[in-house]
């Protein structure tokens, strides 16, 4: 299942034309606008391909907040299912494809 969830992340990754070092293609953009915009599009594939099945209304809500913040809030989307583990892994992935470091998606679990 992972392998297919792999897959599918580099599938979309490929489909929007993620690609690192891509940045300055977008005139006027900022490289956080950029990897916003990618990051916001590969995850509404995900959600497009793999739906919200096991995904609580806690972390759908946590993770629309960091895409209205332009991907600039603190993360605070805790995953706690195995749905939800695998949707951030798959993020993760999706996020460093697209150029961004594996920090940048807003995965964590605060005490």
């Amino acid at each position: 299942m992972r392998r297919l969830s792999l897959l599918i992340i580099s599938s979309t990754v490929i489909a929007f034309g993620i690609a690192p070092g891509h940045a300055q293609d977008r005139p006027g953009k900022s490289w956080v606008e950029v990897k916003c915009e990618r990051y916001k599009n590969a995850w509404a594939e995900a959600l497009k391909r793999r739906g919200t099945q096991g995904i609580g209304q806690e972390f759908l809500e946590r993770h629309d907040a960091f895409l209205a913040s332009g991907c600039t809030a603190q993360g605070s989307v805790c995953p706690r299912s195995t749905e939800e583990f695998d949707l951030a892994n798959m993020m993760v992935v999706a996020a460093m494809n697209a150029g961004t470091a594996s920090t940048f998606p807003p995965f964590s679990c605060r005490k």
